[in-house]
Order: C-alpha cells, then sequence, then structure tokens
C-alpha cells in the first residue's frame, strides 16, 4: 500500500447528520462533507427520520467528501460505518422501501409496551443475557411497535418480506447492493443495543426474540467490528472499495480515542452524552443503572465490552435553546452568551425531555428549570444549559466508579461540544479530575476508519492506533471542594423536581 495515495473513508451516520470523512495514515483528517436531516416530531415523545433521506445523503457526503480531496475510489483502501446505534428501520427485502420512518433513539412510544413485555419481573428481565435494562431506548421494541401498528407489518414481516436494522444495516444494505444482492449485516456493538444479542454468545437470543415477537428472518447476520463484510456497489460513490467495518457511534469514538485497555474512558458530547469504560474480555453487570455493551471486536478475538452511561439530551438542548427558544442564532454562540453571567444565578435546567436515562432510568421524569428569579435572565440559563451535561456526566462517571470500583484519573473527551473551552473547564472543575481533548475532535468517524482500516492492513495492529493518537487541550479544575459540593446538591435537588411529570 502507498500511503501517499491511499487514504481510508467513513460514513458518520448521526442523529441530526450524516457525514463522510477521509482520513490519512496518521489519523488526520483530509475531508470532510456534512448534510443535516429532518428532525420529525409526529407527536410528543415520538422522534423520525427518513431513511430514504438518510441514504440519499449518505451518497451526496461521500461523493463531495472525494471531490474536495481531489480523489477517486481507487485512492480509497477501504470503508467504514458509524451509525447512531439504536435508531430502528424495518424494510422490503424486495422494493428496498421503508414500511414506516426510522423510530429514533430518543423516541418514547414503546414506553407502554416495555411495560408489558417487564411484567412481574420488571426492567432487568433480560438484563444477564443482555447487559440492558427494558427501556424505550432500544431497537427491539421499535420494531415490535412498527409490527403492531403498520398495517400489514407483521403478516409480511412473518412471510420473510421484510428486514430490520439499526441505520448501520440500512446503509450497509444499500452500499453493497440493496434489493441487488445488498448484505443483510451489523455489527457486535450495534446487535448489543437491540436487546436481542446475547452478550456471551454474540447471537441472536431466540427466546427473547419470541418475546418480542419478531421473527429471526429480519434480523442481520452479526459480524465483528472490523473485518472484510463485502464490497460496495458501483451504484454509489466507492465502487468495489472494501466495507471493512461497523461499530455504534460511541464504541467507534472509543477506538478512535484509543481507549484499547481496561480501565480506559471516554466521554462524547454530542446529542446526547455517552461515556464509556472498557472493562475487557469480560462483561461487567451494572448495580448501579449504567449499560454493559460490546465495545468493539477485531476479526476473530475476543469480544471487548465496556460499561456505557448513556445521557439522552446535551448537545441537542443547545439546540433547542436556538430553535425553540431563539435565544442565540448559532450553537456556538451558547458560550458567549454563557460566560456574560460569572455564574449560574443560582439556576439549574434538567433536559429530562424523553426522560432521564442513566444512571437514574426514569421515563416518568421531564424537563425542568428550577431556581428562577427575578435577577435570573437569558445569559443564566445559557450557563445552566452547559452545566446540565457537566453534572449528568458526573453522575454517570460516579455510578461507573461503583461498578467497576477504579477511580477515574482523567477523562478523554471528543465530539461537536468539546470545543466549547468554558463547558470543559465547568466539567473539569465538578469532576476534580483533568479533562483532555485530542487533536482530532470527531473520534466517531476516525475509529469506524480505523476499524475499516485494519481490515485490509492499512494499519497493522492497534499500536499504530495508539501512537496516532495526540493531546490537542486540557483543563484542569479550578473549584474549591466547597464550591464543588455546592452546586452538585444543588443540581441533585433540582433533578428530583423532574420527576412524576410525564
Amino acid at each position: 500500500m502507498n500511503p501517499e495515495t491511499e487514504y481510508v473513508a467513513a460514513i458518520d451516520q448521526g442523529t441530526t447528520s450524516t457525514r463522510a470523512m477521509v482520513f490519512d495514515r496518521s489519523g488526520s483528517v483530509v475531508a470532510v462533507e456534512q448534510l443535516e436531516h429532518r428532525q420529525i416530531f409526529p407527536r410528543a415523545g415520538w422522534v423520525e427520520h427518513d431513511p430514504i433521506e438518510i441514504w440519499r445523503n449518505a451518497r451526496r457526503v461521500s461523493a463531495a467528501a472525494l471531490a474536495a480531496a481531489q480523489l477517486g475510489p481507487t485512492n480509497v483502501v477501504a470503508c467504514g460505518i458509524t451509525n447512531q446505534r439504536e435508531t430502528t428501520v424495518v424494510w422490503d427485502r424486495h422494493t428496498g422501501r421503508p414500511v414506516y420512518n426510522a423510530i429514533v433513539w430518543q423516541d418514547t412510544r414503546t414506553d407502554e409496551l416495555c411495560g408489558r413485555l417487564a411484567g412481574d419481573e420488571g426492567v432487568d428481565r433480560y438484563r444477564e443475557r443482555t447487559g440492558l435494562p427494558l427501556s424505550t431506548y432500544f431497537a427491539g421494541p421499535k420494531v415490535r411497535w412498527i409490527l403492531d401498528n403498520v398495517d400489514g407489518a407483521r403478516a409480511r414481516a412473518e412471510a420473510g418480506d421484510l428486514l430490520m436494522g439499526t441505520m448501520d444495516t440500512w446503509l450497509a444494505w444499500n452500499m453493497t447492493g440493496g434489493v441487488d444482492g445488498g448484505v443483510h449485516v451489523t455489527d457486535v456493538t450495534n446487535a448489543s443495543r437491540t436487546m436481542l444479542m446475547d452478550l456471551r454468545s454474540l447471537e441472536w437470543d431466540p427466546e427473547i426474540c419470541a418475546d418480542f415477537g419478531i421473527p429471526m428472518s429480519m434480523l442481520p447476520t452479526i459480524h465483528a467490528s472490523s473485518g472484510v463484510i463485502g464490497q460496495l456497489r458501483t451504484a454509489g460513490p466507492l465502487p468495489d472499495v472494501p466495507l471493512g467495518g461497523i461499530l455504534g457511534d460511541q464504541q467507534a469514538a472509543m477506538f478512535g480515542q484509543a481507549c484499547l485497555e481496561p480501565g480506559e474512558a471516554k466521554n462524547t458530547y454530542g446529542t446526547g452524552n455517552f461515556l464509556l469504560l472498557n472493562t475487557g474480555t469480560e462483561p461487567v453487570l451494572s448495580k448501579h443503572g449504567l449499560l454493559t455493551t460490546v465495545c468493539y471486536r477485531l476479526g476473530d478475538e475476543p469480544a471487548r465490552y465496556a460499561l456505557e452511561g448513556s445521557i439522552a439530551v446535551t448537545g441537542s438542548l443547545v439546540q433547542w435553546l436556538r430553535d425553540n427558544l431563539g435565544l442565540i442564532d448559532s450553537a456556538a454562540q451558547v458560550e458567549e452568551l454563557a460566560r456574560a453571567a460569572d455564574d449560574n444565578g443560582g439556576v439549574y435546567f434538567v433536559p429530562a425531555f424523553s426522560g432521564l436515562f442513566a444512571p437514574r432510568w426514569r421515563p416518568d421524569a421531564r424537563g425542568v428549570i428550577v431556581g428562577l428569579t427575578r435577577f435570573a435572565d437569558r445569559r443564566h440559563i445559557a450557563r445552566a444549559v452547559l452545566e446540565a451535561s457537566a453534572y449528568q456526566t458526573r453522575e454517570v462517571i460516579e455510578a461507573m466508579e461503583a461498578d467497576s470500583g477504579v477511580p477515574l484519573a482523567t477523562l478523554k473527551v471528543d465530539g461537536g461540544m468539546v470545543v466549547n473551552d468554558l463547558l470543559m473547564q465547568f466539567q473539569s472543575d465538578i469532576l476534580g479530575v483533568p479533562v483532555i481533548r485530542p487533536v482530532v475532535n470527531e473520534t466517531t468517524a476516525l475509529g469506524a476508519a480505523y476499524a475499516a482500516g485494519l481490515a485490509v492492513g492499512y494499519w497493522r495492529n492497534t499500536d499504530e492506533i495508539r501512537e496516532n493518537w495526540a493531546r490537542g487541550g486540557s483543563w484542569e479544575p479550578q473549584m474549591g471542594d466547597d464550591e464543588r459540593a455546592r452546586l452538585y446538591d444543588g443540581w441533585n435537588r433540582a433533578v428530583t423536581h423532574s420527576f412524576d411529570l410525564a
């Protein structure tokens, strides 16, 4: 391979946008193109995407990224996919048409269904096998909802005519040919977010599928995260390029951050926040409200596992401030507005728009702003919006430390919000530990590129990935212990006001 003329591409299909990125051997960004897609809200608590729009955007950004770097498909040795994980689509294998919009991970319409599935055994009915509590968050209940509520869907599924998948599966099927021989696959990380896969066997669990009423003929084949899955077809922008890797977005960020040893952790600040701790080759079941998930699997090697804390609303709260309230014109303005206030003025914003995820798991919670006085203004609300991400992160880290017995020494961070220096300093202050940002913030796409490149030998081993990681910025705690305790106590009181509002 010639490092001067050969590169790896990654498609990062996220909650609000789809981007294509091209990387060189050093892990540096050669080109990036991005398109947002519509957020569809049919009713309160429902969130959907148009899968056809997302597939069209994936083709457009892939072609544009190559053009921006003045490259052709022959310069690309492999392509990886990373994706918003639990978002689920069901489509007809003969026509390629979705039977319904994709149901997004934030969607809460399956709350009643999850309660019925829990029965007398409760939300932890399947935790021993899947590592997950029964929750609207995961893909399995979303598939069941589509089969129960879309006319004719169940009969078509039982006849073998329908396929299901998370967004990696939808893209991979289309990219490898669609109705003309498309490969119906997922990887172990995405499969571990469906509630349908056994964590230890890494195979679909027939009993859980039966309980959920999901025909196993709908399910994709489960692959390793890194390994050649198939060739991309000539209909797309990357003809004949090997599809070499798939990773769910948070696991991809973990891989891109080179958190490859047990005890290493990262936090991604995106639409939501996702904190993962590598626990090695054995799954660790949480006693403190965290998820047990597959971290990655390279080829035939044993799978690596992680503990994860998922926070539903962080970056999307900044979008809400912009789009719903109009307090800012762009997401970047939130830092400037928040800096105009010396502190939060006693204001706390609990963004429980879709309930609270880890470690509280309160689907009955709803968003609240507490501590308002005549003194408070939009500066304090902006500051409370940023601080909410840091407080929720601390909650998850405390649960992680309790489960693992390992105190956090430093926090590696990535994602769109880490360019916000005010947030990063407050995160370090409220945790009392250093926060470290890498040179390449968008480690999600980089992780997918690493997985794909390893599959074809572009990178020889994970040592090269670790050598590529470079520190881009860091923050040390500057807050006193008493102030840290006072602010966090105020947050915990505020959270209790969000309960029982659904």
